[in-house]
């Protein structure tokens, strides 16, 4: 008799999952995916107001979650998250100085890189070090960009730090397999959130985005979560050290 393979499970029942940038955009849409999934959610971020509405719409639905206020670029306070290991650990704090390369200042330059890629290192290594001590395999996530594969207009900094996480993710994954320690990024296009407002106001910027993206539409936040569920089950059991290019075709040329 034939042994028909099963789907692998997409159920996070049991899970503790972290989530930062959870209190808006696309870490608010990670957390709801998480946690709509079954998994108990803590959700981080600087806006101790915003996480606290967040939580409570999130109870409404009778999903698990908790707030953790928390700056990622404070290292501290980072590492003191950890106390028990997380399942998943899913990092979408992000910052943007968008601006001709030959303007941007030290000071902003600081701001982008401790976020982005200092913040996202030494979460990495907090989660990985919590789970080697537990003795856990678990899966970390980043939300990267397609930038992180490709150049933008005015974005220099931006896109460093952003292909700064796609090395760092590889490296990082090949030192963290043996120990079932899986570690992969989400790379969307422009999202229709408030982080990107300003650039869906500008006619030109907007007609650069649209001849880019090859599908009728930018994304929206829906289209990632699926992803980072994904990438957060038994689903991706055999995946780390790559990305999810979420763009529309933008990087297909």
């Amino acid at each position: 008799m034939t042994q028909l393979p099963r789907t692998p499970s997409f159920d996070l029942t049991g899970k503790r999952a972290l989530v930062t940038g959870a209190s808006s955009g696309i870490g608010l849409g990670c957390a709801v995916a998480l946690a709509e999934a079954g998994a108990h959610v803590v959700c981080a971020a600087r806006r101790a107001d915003a996480l606290a509405e967040v939580v409570n719409a999130m109870a409404e639905q009778g999903w698990s979650a908790e707030a953790l206020p928390l700056d990622q670029s404070d290292i501290d306070a980072v590492n003191a998250a950890f106390v028990q290991p997380f399942d998943i650990v899913l990092n979408s704090a992000g910052l943007a100085r968008h601006g001709p390369s030959m303007e941007t200042q030290p000071d902003d330059f600081d701001a982008v890189v401790g976020i982005n890629l200092k913040g996202a290192y030494f979460l990495s290594t907090a989660a990985a070090r919590a789970l080697t001590k537990a003795g856990k395999g678990g899966s970390i996530i980043h939300i990267s960009s397609q930038m992180g594969h490709v150049g933008g207009i005015d974005r220099a900094v931006y896109c460093a730090t952003k292909h700064g996480v796609e090395g760092m993710v590889k490296s990082m994954a090949i030192e963290w397999g043996k120990a079932n320690i899986r570690i992969n990024t989400v790379c969307p296009t422009f999202v229709r959130t408030a982080f990107t407002e300003k650039s869906f106001e500008d006619p030109e910027r907007f007609a650069w985005i649209m001849d880019k993206i090859k599908l009728p539409r930018v994304a929206e936040v829906e289209d990632i979560m699926g992803a980072v569920l994904f990438l957060a089950s038994d689903a991706s059991a055999m995946v780390t050290g790559t990305s999810m290019l979420i763009d529309g075709g933008w990087t297909a040329d």
